[in-house]
C-alpha cells in the first residue's frame, strides 16, 4: 500500500510554501479567524481569479454538520469570495441528495454539498447510482464529531455505554426473550453512520449482520424511532441527542468522540464537471468555507450560529435544544456523567489533532476499508489497489490545499495523512499498513 505521507508532489509542495506576492497583498487581510463585522463586505477579486460563474447548488441536510455551509451563505463568506448567487438546498434524505447530484443542477439537482463518506466515492463508480458514474470531487471536511449513538430508555441499566461488551448476551437474548431481535438504525447504509454503529456493536461482541436486525431509516425518523419503540438503538447526529434525553424518550450509551476522538464526519463535495470547468470558483467556494468554519468555531460567535441555523429556514429546532451541543454540554442519560467540554461536539476547523477541514487522504482509506471488512459492494471494491485508484480520483486535497494557500490561512497540513487513529477499544488503524487494521478486527466479513 502506498504511503501517503509521501505522495504530495513537488509541484504541490512548491505551491504551498509561497502564494504570489499579488494574492498575498490581496487576501491578507483574510488571514486568521474572520470577525463578523468583515464577513459580510466583500473584497476585491484579481481578474484572474475572477470565479467563472458566481452560482452554484448545494444539497445540505439540517444537522450540525451542514452549519460552515449555512453560515457561509448567511455571513456573507461565499459571496466576499465572489460566489454571490450560492443556493442552499435542504435534502429531505441521503437517498434525495443523492439521486439530485446525479442529475445536476442543469436538470433540476445539485452540484453537490454536504455528504456522509464515502458517498462520493461511491457516486463516482456508479455503485449507489444504479451504474450511471457521476464523478464526483471531496474538496473538505466539514466538521468533527456531533454524533452518537441513543438508545431507546426501555433499556435503561442493562449496561449499554460506550462499552457494550457486558452487554452482549443481552443483546443476543432478544430473539428467545423478546420474539424478536434487538433493533437498530442509521440513515443510510455503508456509510458514516453505518460504520460508527456498526464498530460499536462489533466491538463490544455483538455481529451487527447477524445478531441484530440493523436498518435505515430517515433522519426525521429518530425521534419517533425511538419513542414508539419500533426502534431500539439509533446513530444519530446533533440536534438529536439532546432531545432524545431532554424529552426523556430514551438516552445516549455514547458520543462518536467517545468512539474514535476527533474523527472526520461529513464532506463537501461536488460534481468533477462542476470543478473542472470553475477551477476559480471551486477555490473561491473553499476559501468561504474555510472562513466560516473558522468563525464558526469562535466561542463567541456560536450563539448567532445556533440562532441562525435553528431557524425554519435551516434546521427549524428551538435554540435551547440545539445551543448545548455547541457548549460541549450533553445530557448522557441512564446515569451516566454529562458532558461539559466544547471538544467532545462539533468543531469546523481545527481540533487537538490539527486541522479538520483538510480532507486527508488517510481517512477515505479508513472509510474504504470498513468497506471492505464488512464486504459491501465486493463486487467494485474488492482490494487496496483499487481503493487507492478511487481515492486518487475523488479526494482533491490539493484543490482545497491551493484555496488555503492562496487565501493565507494558517495550520496548512503538510501530509495528507494525519497518522495512526486509535480507536476506543485500542485498536489502531495504520494508514500504512490497513490490511493489519483488517486483520486485528475479530467481527468482519472479509
Amino acid at each position: 500500500m502506498t504511503d501517503f505521507t509521501k505522495r504530495v508532489s513537488r509541484r504541490k509542495f512548491l505551491y504551498t510554501t509561497g502564494a504570489s506576492t499579488a494574492g498575498a497583498v490581496l487576501l491578507k487581510s483574510c488571514v486568521g479567524n474572520p470577525s463578523s463585522e468583515t464577513a459580510n463586505v466583500p473584497v476585491p477579486v484579481a481578474i484572474r481569479d475572477a470565479p467563472e460563474t458566481t452560482a452554484v447548488k448545494l444539497g445540505y441536510i439540517p444537522i450540525v454538520e451542514s452549519a460552515a455551509m449555512i453560515i457561509a451563505q448567511e455571513k456573507g463568506f461565499f459571496a466576499k469570495y465572489g460566489m454571490t448567487d450560492v443556493e442552499l438546498s435542504k435534502q429531505a434524505t441521503w437517498a434525495a441528495a443523492r439521486n439530485n447530484v446525479t442529475i445536476g443542477s442543469e436538470g433540476g439537482g445539485i452540484d453537490g454539498g454536504q455528504w456522509q463518506m464515502p458517498m462520493p466515492h461511491l457516486i463516482s463508480e456508479g455503485i449507489i447510482t444504479n451504474g450511471q458514474k457521476v464523478p464526483m470531487y471531496v474538496l473538505a471536511q466539514l466538521n468533527t464529531q456531533g454524533n452518537g449513538i441513543a438508545i431507546s430508555g426501555i433499556h435503561e441499566g442493562q449496561g449499554l455505554g460506550v462499552d457494550i461488551s457486558g452487554a452482549a448476551d443481552y443483546i443476543k437474548s432478544f430473539p428467545s426473550n423478546e420474539g424478536r431481535k434487538f433493533k437498530a438504525a442509521h440513515t443510510f447504509p455503508n456509510v458514516n453512520q453505518d460504520f460508527w454503529i456498526r464498530y460499536w456493536f462489533a466491538a463490544g461482541g455483538v455481529d451487527p449482520d447477524n445478531d441484530i436486525d440493523l436498518l435505515t431509516v430517515p433522519p426525521v425518523e429518530t425521534v419517533k424511532g425511538l419513542r414508539n419503540g419500533t426502534m431500539d438503538a439509533f446513530s444519530t447526529g446533533d440536534p438529536w441527542p439532546y432531545r432524545i434525553v431532554a424529552d426523556k424518550i430514551g438516552f445516549m450509551s455514547c458520543l462518536t468522540h467517545e468512539l474514535w476522538e476527533f474523527h472526520p464526519e461529513e464532506y463537501l463535495a461536488l460534481r468533477a464537471d462542476w470543478v473542472d470547468g470553475n477551477p476559480n470558483a471551486t477555490k473561491a467556494l473553499l476559501k468561504g468555507l474555510m472562513e466560516a468554519q473558522q468563525w464558526s468555531d469562535d466561542p463567541a460567535n456560536r450563539p448567532e450560529l445556533v440562532r441562525i441555523c435553528s431557524g425554519r429556514n435551516y434546521f427549524n429546532v428551538s435554540v435551547d435544544i440545539l445551543t448545548p451541543p455547541y457548549e460541549g454540554g450533553y445530557a448522557m442519560g441512564d446515569a451516566k456523567a454529562d458532558f461539559k467540554d466544547v471538544n467532545v461536539g462539533p468543531l469546523y476547523w481545527t481540533d487537538p489533532r490539527g486541522n479538520v477541514s483538510y480532507p486527508y487522504k488517510s481517512h477515505d482509506l479508513w472509510f474504504l476499508t470498513e468497506m471492505l471488512r464488512w464486504g459491501f459492494h465486493q463486487n467494485f471494491i474488492s482490494d487496496f489497489d483499487t481503493i487507492q485508484r478511487i481515492i486518487d480520483q475523488v479526494n482533491r486535497e490539493d484543490i482545497w490545499r491551493e484555496a488555503a494557500q492562496e487565501a493565507g490561512f494558517d495550520g496548512i497540513p503538510s501530509d495528507m495523512s494525519r497518522g495512526v487513529e486509535t480507536f476506543f477499544d485500542g485498536i489502531k488503524f495504520d494508514p500504512t499498513n490497513p490490511q493489519a487494521y483488517l486483520d486485528s478486527l475479530t467481527i468482519k466479513r472479509i
